[in-house]
């Protein structure tokens, strides 16, 4: 919303600088983007009036001017303008002034003295025009300087507003909001009822309650559309952004920026038969005033008459009806829409107006009349011609619900004591009607929202304005105060620091994704066909709320490949979002809805930075299986085979620490690869992020001064039969010497019959007190064997 200073201090000027004006209204809530001069500083430019004008004796394209500038006597001027003319009024610069980058002097010019200049716009930095001179009224006063009279010490505020303040889509709306935080007085424009003078009236009706609660106009005969529009009205609408078309166009564009209410004229003599305000119907067209033919439909309000719709109601009015220089009678309409009538029609068309974006926002609905008169006034007053009655038609408008604001509440929120007289003056101020209710212990103001403001309905709104008119900056900036408790830290648990730190010693990058993720990747990669979805998503491919990390973590190293990015290590720690249908304690768990944090960490291409020493290998399941060992270390990670739905069938593991499964590893499915056009497979795995923080106490264990022994053992067991589980086996024996036992070699081959395989285990014995024997070595051997022997039929390789 681009307003001039000046038009807003027409309304109401309290007595601040530009600066503190526009400082005031930011903290407010409306913030000012940017505030300009109309014009450049210059100085010594006065009104003109070109007297005499002769050709320059040495030059065809110069002429010696005779100029009137007010001070008793005729200055000579040579002036290069194609359209200089005797009569005309226009800016002189006089000996001395200063223009934009220029000084001007009395000079000579090829012979002939000249004792200023005559100004173009662009000369005097009002535009990029220097076609010619800047022409100005024939009554414009000599002498006069320009500054002034074209009140050029005036600033264009733009004012950025938030849909929910579409009061404030005019001067007056802002106006208000000056007035209600300065206490400045608010002057209204005239908009005083015009009596009739001649009973034309047209007839219309509302056929679409439910669209249009109001519908108000008045017919004026014998207006004379070819008078000229005001200066001082096409100054103020070219200042807010408008371009001058017509006195009758004009003084509604003019009336909806200064009251924001939008207006139309009608040609009378160009509807046929009255006006209805209705739904539009299948197979129904309208050309528009920009020329675009439309077909309308039952979701569109229509303006129509006899001869079907002409006009699209609250958008743009049609060509057949418009109101053009031959006018002599004019039906002016002045309605209200309710905004979900409006809202999304002109998009749908491929349309923007002024009217559309305010009333799909919300418009005053006890502006009508007003609007009307003050319309009615101005065409009069500029064009002539003689009004009819007002007729205006109410079909139900919306119901203003009383909202109730605690004055308690309203200080604990704002946090500064605020009084209740205080709140009262500021709903004065502020045009909200208020009643007082309540004793001291339970103060409550009960207001009724006004008809201009759309925003008011809960007992947050209320709050908000009184700490807007009461002062952001006003408000004491108090850092929150608790109470200190020194409390011991877990020596267990080790900060989520620590782990992006050692992610990051691995060679991972830390990535931060959206929460919000594509529907498709929770089928794909969670086999989840029912994830959260959000109610108001921000975009289409973000609509549900991601149970797993992998499908952002895929995307990341996607956006790196088309980059041309061939090797890349990503990590991420963050929340996921499941169903449950219990109601949990845990930290962030609600009734149905689990947020565990997880780490996730994906890795793709070369196993390693390409160097001379080492071939290029890309990287594989075991390269992943290592960096988890050592995250979770030093509690060994149990993995075991697993199906999931993003991993490929072979190549993926569940990992359990204390027998409890804390998440996965794997290859990411070939599918997958083929779908989202990965050359090569990549490998994830995920964890839960409180398993990785609990470390444990460490343990003291003596250090032994007695040489280990070490003895292998080869056993030949089925192949159903994992290794994991002849390890667990062994470590359940708790044998006293048994140290460590690992996996070396796993063989199939010559000497090892089809659908067994042999496994060779390290079994490291030490004693802290004293060598070992070799009987008590042999007697260790032999219960693991007999133990392998009989629980999996594990026979001794020879």
């Amino acid at each position: 919303m681009q307003i001039s200073e000046h038009w807003l201090r027409s309304f109401v000027d309290p007595s601040l600088s530009t600066e503190a004006l526009v400082h005031l209204l930011t903290m407010s809530g409306l913030e000012v983007e940017a505030c300009e001069p109309v014009a450049p500083p210059f100085r010594g430019v006065v009104v003109a009036e070109v007297v005499e004008v002769a050709r320059h004796p040495n030059a065809d394209r110069l002429s010696v001017c005779r100029v009137a500038a007010g001070e008793g006597k005729l200055l000579s001027i040579v002036c290069g303008a194609p359209n200089v003319a005797k009569g005309m009024r226009v800016p002189c610069a006089l000996a001395g002034a200063e223009l934009p980058g220029i000084h001007i002097e009395a000079a000579t010019v090829r012979g002939s003295q000249s004792q200023g200049m005559l100004c173009s716009a662009r000369e005097l930095g009002l535009s990029q025009d220097h076609s010619g001179l800047l022409e100005l009224p024939s009554d414009a006063p000599l002498g006069v300087d320009v500054r002034t009279y074209l009140a050029l010490d005036d600033h264009l505020i733009t004012v950025k507003l938030t849909p929910n303040r579409a009061d404030c889509l005019s001067v007056l709306g802002i106006a208000r909001e000056v007035a209600a935080l300065t206490g400045a007085q608010l002057r209204l424009p005239d908009a005083t009822p015009v009596p009739p003078v001649s009973s034309a009236i047209l007839p219309f009706g509302i056929s679409d309650p439910l669209a249009c609660g109001r519908f108000a106009g008045r017919v004026i005969g014998k207006v004379d559309a070819r008078a000229p529009t005001p200066d001082w009205m096409k100054q103020r609408l070219e200042r807010a952004g408008q371009r001058s078309i017509s006195a009758l166009v004009d003084v509604t564009n003019y009336v909806m920026l200064e009251l924001g209410r939008p207006l139309h004229v009608y040609d009378t003599e160009k509807l046929q038969g009255g006006i209805d305000v209705r739904a539009g119907r299948s197979g129904e067209r309208v050309v528009l005033l920009n020329g675009q033919t439309v077909d309308v439909d039952p979701g569109v309000l229509c303006i129509t008459d006899a001869s079907g719709p002409i006009g699209l109601a609250g958008i743009m009015g049609g060509d057949s009806t418009r109101a053009d220089l031959a006018t002599r009678n004019v039906f002016l309409e002045s309605a209200f829409f309710f905004p979900f009538a409006i809202s999304g029609r002109a998009r749908r068309f491929n349309l923007s107006s002024d009217a559309a974006y305010r009333f799909e926002r919300g418009v005053d609905f006890d502006s009508n009349v007003t609007g009307l008169e003050r319309a009615t006034r101005l065409i009069l007053d500029i064009c002539g011609g003689e009004a009819g009655p007002v007729v205006d038609v109410v079909a139900g408008l919306p119901e203003r619900r009383p909202v109730r604001m605690r004055v308690a509440r309203a200080q604990k929120v704002i946090g500064v004591p605020i009084a209740a007289a205080e709140m009262q003056t500021i709903f004065s101020r502020l045009g909200f009607p208020s009643a007082h209710e309540g004793s001291a212990e339970a103060e409550a103001f009960v207001v009724t929202p006004p008809s201009f403001r759309f925003d008011i309905e809960i007992e947050e709104d209320l709050i908000e304005e009184v700490a807007r008119v009461y002062g952001f900056d006003r408000i004491p900036a108090k850092p929150p105060l608790g109470a200190n408790a020194m409390r011991a830290r877990p020596e267990g648990s080790r900060p989520v620091s620590r782990i992006r730190d050692q992610l990051t010693d691995l060679g991972y990058d830390e990535v931060v994704n959206f929460s919000f993720v594509d529907e498709q990747w929770e089928a794909d990669f969670a086999g989840n066909f029912a994830p959260v979805r959000l109610l108001n998503p921000i975009a289409a491919q973000l609509a549900v709320m991601r149970s797993t990390l992998i499908g952002s973590l895929i995307a990341n190293v996607r956006y790196n490949l088309n980059r041309k990015m061939e090797r890349v290590r990503a990590f991420e720690i963050a929340r996921v979002f499941r169903r449950n249908d219990e109601d949990k304690d845990g930290e962030l768990s609600v009734a149905g809805l689990d947020q565990p944090l997880r780490v996730g960490a994906i890795a793709y291409g070369p196993a390693f930075e390409e160097q001379w020493g080492m071939a290029k290998t890309p990287v594989d399941f075991f390269d992943l299986k290592g960096d988890v060992e050592a995250l979770l270390a030093p509690r060994p990670a149990v993995l075991s085979a697993f199906q999931h739905p993003a991993l490929h069938p072979g190549k993926a593991a569940v990992i359990a620490v204390d027998g409890r499964e804390i998440g996965w590893i794997g290859e990411l499915h070939p599918r997958w690869r083929q779908k989202y056009e990965l050359p090569f497979a990549a490998v994830v795995f995920e964890l839960d992020l409180d398993a990785l923080r609990d470390v444990g106490v460490p343990h003291y264990r003596d250090v032994s001064r007695f040489p280990p022994v070490t003895r292998d053992l080869a056993v030949v067991v089925a192949e159903s039969v994992s290794s994991q589980a002849l390890l667990d086996l062994m470590t359940a024996l708790r044998l006293d010497a048994v140290q460590h036992i690992r996996l070396f070699d796993v063989y199939r081959g010559k000497g090892v019959e089809e659908g067994r395989k042999s496994l060779a285990f390290r079994v490291v014995m030490q004693d802290t007190g004293r060598t070992l024997t070799d009987s008590e070595v042999d007697a260790a051997m032999a219960k693991l064997t007999e133990a392998l022997t009989s629980r999996h039929g594990a026979r001794l390789r020879t």
